[in-house]
């Protein structure tokens, strides 16, 4: 019987029903499960446990060298709890023999529909309102619909596509940025396919569904930023580094543009001094996008149907480094 060992979530109750709903689902598929959250994150303990199971459904720590060779005789499969895997060394990964795959599309309706979410807090000055009803002044703001506005979506994958769906119960406009655009998907869907600089400079909510990579660090910037309408408003619920804080701080500050909707941070947790949570027109929620319950159990089971797969030999879309197959080390 192949053995999992997860080390996603939390001690809370939540997270033990999902738990023991995930180990009852991998015995049903003849799968041993075990749940061991690292909270703090200790690299010993994991390499503890992999090298006690076959597979491991990890989180957005680190996984290089130092782990992969600790555990190439015995884990040969990772899967990322989620979509992101900028903190894993794939080389490294297949130089050890260890496959590393993602449940992509698992959390699409909860990240798109939490942009939907902040974009709404956004145009609507939700946090402002907030701030200034606990500190007892009534005082009342002017907001924008999003009925009828024109949306820039970056990235029109899983996420993003979602995203659009959602939109197009508000009569929005909707524009998108791929590099690498299925043009037939955006046809289906009515989404227009423009560049990069059109979309800022057109969109009254720029929404990023992109990875974090070399060439998207910093794709929002101080130039982009002032591309945008006053009036505008932009939400990230992809990756932290793709923004330029520092940039945006200034933006929102000077009121270059309208607000901000913020799920991720180049450095989380979000130290508690960062100047971005002194803003009123900065909706901060620390990395929840894809917390709900059914996005959770969705990513849970993925997990476990793509080791399954897995070590029944099937390929997998999911696999990340298709050369683990052939190590060269």
């Amino acid at each position: 019987m192949k053995k999992i060992v997860s080390f996603f979530g939390d001690k809370s109750e939540i997270f033990y029903q999902l738990n023991d709903r995930a180990k009852e689902y991998a015995k049903s598929l003849n799968m041993e499960y075990r749940w061991v959250p690292q909270l703090p994150f200790s690299e010993e303990n994991v390499i503890k446990e992999l090298q006690n199971a076959d597979a491991g459904i990890i989180d957005i720590e680190p996984y290089g060298e130092s782990i992969f060779s600790q555990i190439k005789d015995s884990g040969k499969l990772l899967v990322r709890f989620g979509v992101g895997y900028d903190k894993v060394d794939l080389k490294s990964a297949s130089k050890n023999g260890i496959a590393v795959a993602r449940t992509t599309g698992a959390n699409t309706t909860a990240v798109a529909e939490m942009a939907l979410t902040l974009m709404l807090s956004c145009k609507r000055r939700i946090s402002k309102y907030q701030a200034r009803a606990k500190a007892g002044e009534w005082v009342k703001d002017i907001g924008n619909e999003i009925i009828g506005s024109t949306v820039g979506i970056i990235g029109y994958g899983c996420i993003g596509q979602r995203l659009a769906k959602l939109l197009r119960g508000f009569d929005c406009r909707i524009l998108a940025y791929d590099p690498f655009p299925k043009k037939e998907i955006m046809e289906r869907d009515g989404v227009e396919l423009v560049t990069l600089e059109e979309l800022f400079c057109q969109g009254d909510v720029i929404s990023i569904h992109v990875p974090y990579t070399e060439k998207t660090h910093h794709m929002v910037n101080s130039k982009t930023l002032k591309m945008m309408k006053p009036t505008a408003v932009i939400i990230n619920t992809a990756r932290g580094n793709i923004i330029d804080e520092k940039a945006l701080y200034e933006a929102l500050k000077s009121g270059e543009i309208a607000g901000a909707g913020m799920d991720v941070f180049a450095k989380e947790p979000l130290p508690i001094d960062s100047p971005l949570l002194t803003l009123e027109n900065a909706v901060i929620t620390p990395h929840v996008s894809s917390q709900t319950v059914e996005s959770l159990w969705n990513i849970y089971k993925m997990a476990i149907d793509i080791s399954a797969d897995f070590f029944e030999g099937k390929g997998s879309p999911h696999i990340l480094n298709q050369d683990y197959k052939e190590p060269t080390g």
